[in-house]
């Protein structure tokens, strides 16, 4: 799975452009991240919630690469870093354009979860 490119609101993987956020599951599906899950909690998509969080672990998930927009403006709530740490999930969080990269060189075990606008 090869993400080729970001552009504020869009993202390119294995050759398909999606409009919007997108979660990349370990077995390289892409899915429509459900950003509704941070947004009913905090107003915003901008903070990953817990529940957004445990939906994005898998079992067998090491890493979760995180692309916090084309200007770095996401983060995660400390309730969903607690999750991720307690099931050994390291984070990385980057601005989208660094994430990608990052995420193109990891190694199994990778989700990635990517924000493609602010």
């Amino acid at each position: 799975m090869k993400i080729e490119h970001t552009a504020f609101g869009s993202i390119s993987i294995a050759g398909i452009t999606y409009a919007h956020d997108v979660l990349i599951r370990l077995s390289g599906a892409v899915e429509k991240r459900r950003k509704k899950l941070s947004k009913q909690q905090y107003g915003t998509s901008h903070i990953i919630s817990r529940d957004e969080a445990e939906f994005v672990y898998e079992k067998g998930c090491n890493t979760l690469v995180l692309g916090a927009g084309q200007y770095g403006n996401v983060q995660l709530s400390p309730e969903a870093a607690t999750f991720l740490a307690d099931h050994h999930c390291q984070v990385i969080l980057q601005p989208t354009p660094e994430a990608i990269r990052t995420f193109n060189q990891a190694a199994d075990g990778t989700v990635g979860l990517f924000h493609v606008t602010c």
